[in-house]
């Protein structure tokens, strides 16, 4: 498994989460990582991405709500959700893609944001 998320869960409106994702180092070292989101009904949008160089970019929605990191040395990257919204319930996924251009996704997690 080149990438395994975690950190989903049923919050209330205003509440915060917290999703990991843990790469395989391989992946991790050569990719820009990022996460998506995709809610019942809906396509799949981006979120958040964060490259190897820590160029970090936001969904307008989620800014200064969320907040992208990675950690080089655990190989992970994080997602801080804050002030969270019934909008933002879906199912998020962690996506890594190398420099070679091949993209590699994670299994989703469910955040479920009650009113």
């Amino acid at each position: 498994v080149q990438l395994q998320a975690s950190g989903g869960g049923l919050v209330q409106a205003g509440g915060s989460l917290r999703l990991s994702c843990v790469a395989s180092e391989s992946l991790f070292r050569s990719s820009t990582m990022a996460w998506y989101r995709q809610a019942p009904g809906e396509q799949r949008e981006l979120v958040a991405s964060i490259t190897r160089g820590g160029t970090i970019d936001y969904k307008d929605s989620v800014k200064g709500r969320f907040t992208i990191a990675r950690d080089n040395a655990e190989n992970t990257v994080y997602l801080q959700m804050n002030s969270l919204k019934p909008e933002d319930t879906a199912v998020y996924y962690c996506y890594g893609k190398n420099t070679r251009g091949l993209g590699y996704w994670g299994q989703g997690t469910l955040v479920t944001v009650s009113s």
